[in-house]
């Protein structure tokens, strides 16, 4: 037993500096990768190359989180081919570690990396991401859904409300507000030049002109300052701001709620969720897919080969999982279904190669 728990934390060792080399290099190759493309808008406005930094580095933990399966698929994979091609792991297997033992040892270890993308994903970057989408917008002086020339709209139960601009989510400007009744008449249009969030789902509402329809004939009236309440809050607005793929689950849960309560459609928010909920355990799955290697026979520069394979086989997990959840929205899949086939793909796939290794 005492030998077990030296083998375990000796391939702990391995593993976690393997995997932490990985991802090291690769968030440096993708930073690179993005500053290069946040040059491009390099002095429009006030975004400087400080604020360029700033935006590159706020978005490394969010793609340390995408990227986190496939370095520990690539570190796993290079650790395991090369005890295999150093004989080292043949003595391992002589001294007691069996298939079953050692799956169990990798899932041991496999913890601390589902923690770790756990807390990556659910904290640390939806934090940073949206801090560096807010310095990129502030920077540019642009605005929330800023591809739509009218600017941003959203529903709020019977209203549908128009945004030029937001800068920040608690400070709107031109702010259009288009009041339905039950049968989706036009009751109101209230426009306001500025909007201010005060807090309990109350905005203040500047120099504003509000035009009702009734059935003596339009009428209009104007005041310096009117309250709007909403459950339309800076929270929700942020949303808007951070990719559904790189917000927290609570968030996600929390706007998802928001579509609901006004009956539009949350198949991309759902399918966010089940993958957010799912996607830390794909680090198992990923070290079980590694395992097999182990077992095949070493030969001169096969460790190469099979590092560069699992390169091959992380994008392609990478690529499948985003494709999934396109697929998913288009077919009207079960966000779950949508979430958890890839992972369990790769899962059999893993289950079938140890089946093959140990039949030869």
């Amino acid at each position: 037993m005492r030998g077990m728990r030296t083998l375990e934390r000796y391939l702990a060792r391995q593993i976690y500096a393997a995997v932490g080399f990985i991802l090291f290099a690769f968030l440096a190759l993708f930073a690179f990768f993005d500053l290069i493309k946040e040059l491009t808008d390099l002095d429009k406005g006030d975004y400087r190359l400080r604020q360029v930094f700033t935006f590159v580095m706020l978005t490394i933990p969010a793609r340390a989180y995408e990227l986190f399966p496939v370095a520990v698929l690539i570190g796993t994979l290079y650790v395991l081919s090369h005890l295999a091609s150093n004989s080292e792991y043949t003595v391992m297997r002589g001294s007691g570690l069996s298939p079953a033992r050692a799956a169990l040892a990798l899932c041991k270890i496999g913890l601390a990396f589902v923690v770790l993308t756990f807390v990556i994903g659910e904290w640390l970057a939806p934090l940073a991401e949206e801090t560096a989408q807010k310095t990129k917008l502030r920077a540019l002086s642009s605005m929330i859904g800023q591809d739509l020339q009218s600017g941003l709209w959203f529903k709020d139960e019977g209203s549908f409300i128009n945004v030029r601009e937001a800068r920040q989510a608690s400070q709107l400007s031109g702010v259009r507000i288009f009041d339905f009744d039950e049968s989706y008449r036009l009751r109101a249009i209230t426009s306001a030049e500025g909007a201010a969030y005060r807090g309990d789902g109350v905005w203040m509402l500047t120099d504003v002109a509000r035009t009702s329809f009734t059935g003596e004939g339009p009428r209009t009236s104007r005041a310096e300052r009117s309250e709007w309440r909403s459950a339309v809050t800076p929270d929700l607005l942020d949303a808007l701001i951070v990719q559904p793929s790189r917000m927290s689950s609570w968030a996600l849960h929390k706007y998802i709620q928001h579509l609901t309560g006004n009956k539009q459609k949350t198949d991309q928010y759902e399918i966010a969720l089940w993958k957010k909920l799912v996607y830390p355990f794909a680090t198992l799955v990923m070290m079980a897919l590694a395992l097999p290697f182990a077992y095949m026979h070493a030969r001169a520069g096969m460790v190469g080969v099979k590092v560069f394979l699992g390169i091959m086989l992380g994008t392609f997990f990478h690529m499948l999982n985003n494709l999934f959840s396109h697929i998913g929205m288009l077919q009207h899949w079960p966000a779950f279904a949508s979430a958890v086939v890839p992972s369990s793909a790769f899962l059999m796939a893993a289950m079938l190669m140890m089946w093959w290794v140990e039949r030869r």
